[in-house]
């Protein structure tokens, strides 16, 4: 038996090397994902959008480490803060990774003395969440922030991110979608007139947040049963979350024997007019609700709150639509440098951040569903050739392109066929084929292939650049 075992271990030992490799498991983490050239395209196409807009409206652009010292984003989140991810003591700091892009942002204001800025920002975050991936949640995801600081003239800075929200959504055509549009002081005005303790403020904030997930006798319970909340002041939040209007609606509440009482109230109504007198000079108040039932559960927000809601798609091409909640959110955060800043000095802060995950699952969905073709290069030219031995002549000519700035591209193959060349551009979608060949070394010139009509022209040498950029400029 001993020998048979010997032989056995040997055996097994010899085995040994393919082990590992079983044990391997080729995933992403949970709640990340790779993405293709294909949907890399889509995205590229979307940041550019959301970039033009920024840059229409005057930001600057900022770039922040993506781990943070723990203690500054301590404390920032609310009852979010369970999701911040901590990275284990390396070298004698404690770090986070970033959660969002607010909070180092006024970080970096308070640490340069900024007092004035308008800046976008678009990076990568990290929240230890429970991911629906379909639904465009992730634990890590780009955030595309925009943001204003500075002491303005109320409301006018509110107002332009709003407008970017709208301009930004219209662009992309997601579809319909509805801003609703809130202010923390009135919210904390209804607490206060419907007795609520002001301990309980923002633990009551983070309940009525979820009234876009739940249905109101549920966080009615959640309010009363869990956080201990009188069944009283439960109803009488019940009659104002409930509402939701524009002018009318603001007017209606200035009037409210409670609220009309209650100070801070007031100031949010007020201001809230001024908003919708100036986003109706946008003219985008067809797209804007003003909702009490919005709360943002984050603790930093001191004033306007708002939130982007993409509606539900009805499309031919999909059996059931898809609902993906938020596209963008944001509102002002008058507090926050301060809390940074050794001696408490404040910088008033009003930005948005659009969702840019949720935005790419709908246009994923919806090039899936209508099978259009994406080209996921921009080359505008193959440099080919008809006969063999002009590999040199190819390569050279190739250099000219790309040294003038012509996106090209040519087949690394001494020989290839006319025809693997323009199969090859049919399915990467490159629109044109510069052919050399003998004849056309001799006379100096290009023959220029047009991939869709088949149509060719000889163009001279010299001219080849210009003709090509003529070809591709887009309209």
């Amino acid at each position: 038996i001993a020998k048979e075992v010997a032989k056995l271990l040997e055996m097994k030992a010899q085995l040994g090397g393919d082990e590992g490799k079983h044990k391997f498991v080729l995933k992403t983490p949970k709640g990340t994902r790779d993405y293709s050239p294909k949907q890399m395209a889509i995205r590229e196409r979307v940041f550019n959008a959301i970039i033009t807009c920024f840059k229409r409206h005057g930001a600057e652009v900022i770039d922040t480490p993506v781990f943070e010292l723990k203690e500054t984003l301590t404390g920032k989140y609310g009852e979010d803060s369970k999701l911040i991810y901590d990275l284990k003591d390396q070298g004698g700091e404690l770090l986070s990774l970033r959660y969002d892009l607010t909070v180092p942002f006024a970080r970096y204001l308070a640490m340069n003395k900024i007092t004035n800025i308008k800046r976008y920002h678009i990076a990568k975050v990290y929240r230890r969440d429970n991911p629906a991936m379909t639904r465009g949640r992730y634990r890590e995801f780009y955030q595309c922030d925009f943001d204003i600081a500075g002491q303005f003239d109320p409301m006018i800075p509110d107002a332009e991110c709003l407008k970017i929200v709208h301009e930004i959504l219209s662009d992309l055509q997601l579809g319909d979608f509805l801003i609703k549009v809130n202010d923390r002081r009135i919210l904390d005005g209804m607490f206060a007139v419907c007795s609520v303790p002001d301990s309980k403020f923002r633990t009551i904030c983070s309940s009525v947040d979820k009234l876009d997930k739940m249905p109101w006798e549920e966080v009615r319970s959640e309010m009363v049963g869990e956080k201990g909340l009188s069944p009283e002041a439960a109803d009488c939040i019940a009659e104002y979350v409930q509402l939701h209007g524009g002018l009318d609606l603001i007017e209606r509440l200035l009037q409210d024997p409670k609220l009309s009482q209650n100070k801070l109230a007031k100031e949010g109504l007020g201001d809230m007019k001024l908003l919708f007198e100036y986003l109706t000079l946008f003219g985008i108040t067809g797209k804007i609700s003003f909702d009490l039932s919005l709360a943002r559960g984050l603790d930093y927000y001191t004033g306007v709150i708002f939130e982007a809601v993409l509606l539900q798609q009805e499309n031919d091409h999909v059996e059931e639509s898809v609902s993906v909640g938020s596209g963008a959110g944001g509102g002002r955060y008058d507090g926050l440098v301060g809390m940074f800043d050794p001696k408490g000095r404040k910088v008033p802060c009003v930005g948005v951040s659009i969702g840019i995950e949720r935005i790419f699952s709908i246009l994923e969905q919806r090039v899936e569903a209508s099978e259009e073709k994406i080209r996921t290069t921009e080359t505008q030219v193959l440099v080919a050739s008809a006969q063999k031995k002009l590999l040199e002549e190819r390569l050279k000519l190739i250099s000219e392109l790309w040294d003038a700035g012509i996106k090209a591209e040519v087949l690394y193959k001494k020989n290839p066929k006319l025809l693997n060349q323009l199969q090859y551009c049919e399915e990467t979608g490159i629109p044109l084929v510069a052919i050399v060949g003998e004849q056309e070394l001799k006379d100096g010139v290009v023959k220029l292939r047009v991939v869709a009509t088949r149509e060719e022209v000889n163009v001279r040498r010299e001219n080849l650049v210009e003709e090509i950029r003529m070809r591709t400029s887009q309209p």
